[in-house]
């Protein structure tokens, strides 16, 4: 596996399947898109700590790496949005045969109709919670403009998350898989401290005199 992964980064084709993986995990929440941007992320690391000689260029740059990985996420987000304006009951018969995404809607549901633009971010991290956020606020017929920034500033946290944890854990700990597997678990256990908050239940409001 290590070796399939390790002649995937040290391909040009990693930039492709990276962007592909991440605009499809909107629809497809399983795809592991956040372990390939880590993945990509620890290979430049531990290729750049190989010497003092030049990084070759075949290896992904943290640069485009960040930029590809924040646009197709942005680029999902919208393919979601759109389908869920126009999707209607053909949309709502393909959530329901989901049973993570219909769990996630019942539970994310109220809390994002609650939590205004700041949860969009705070759901990108969280199982599931994209999709819900992409396709309810298209469901709902959210203005572009009011999901277009959220998603945006979502997709870049999400994105830069995942590129430091993997590039910088490398860097730290030395070797490319043990980066790979420490900057895993803080993704999941960002994913896991996400969904917490989006599920906290909402505080009642004081009876008014």
């Amino acid at each position: 596996m290590w070796e399939s992964l390790g002649s995937l980064t040290a391909s040009p084709w990693i930039y492709a399947v990276v962007a592909l993986s991440v605009v499809l995990d909107v629809f497809l929440p399983v795809l592991p898109s956040g372990v390939l941007v880590i993945t990509a992320a620890a290979a430049a690391a531990a290729a750049g700590a190989a010497g003092p000689v030049p990084v070759p260029q075949q290896v992904p740059d943290i640069a485009a790496l960040l930029l590809i990985a924040t646009t197709a996420s942005v680029l999902g987000d919208m393919a979601a949005f759109r389908l869920a304006r126009r999707g209607g009951d053909r949309l709502e018969r393909a959530i329901a045969r989901s049973r993570r995404l219909t769990l996630a809607q019942e539970r994310l549901g109220a809390a994002l109709a609650r939590g205004g633009g700041a949860l969009v971010v705070i759901a990108r991290f969280a199982p599931a919670g994209r999709s819900v956020v992409s396709l309810g606020a298209g469901k709902t017929h959210r203005k572009v403009r009011e999901f277009l920034p959220w998603s945006a500033l979502a997709g870049m946290a999400w994105a830069g998350y995942s590129v430091a944890f993997g590039y910088f854990g490398t860097q730290w700990l030395g070797a490319a898989w043990l980066g790979t597997a420490v900057s895993v678990i803080a993704l999941f256990a960002a994913g896991a401290l996400a969904a917490f908050v989006i599920r906290r239940p909402v505080p009642a409001a004081a009876p008014t005199a």
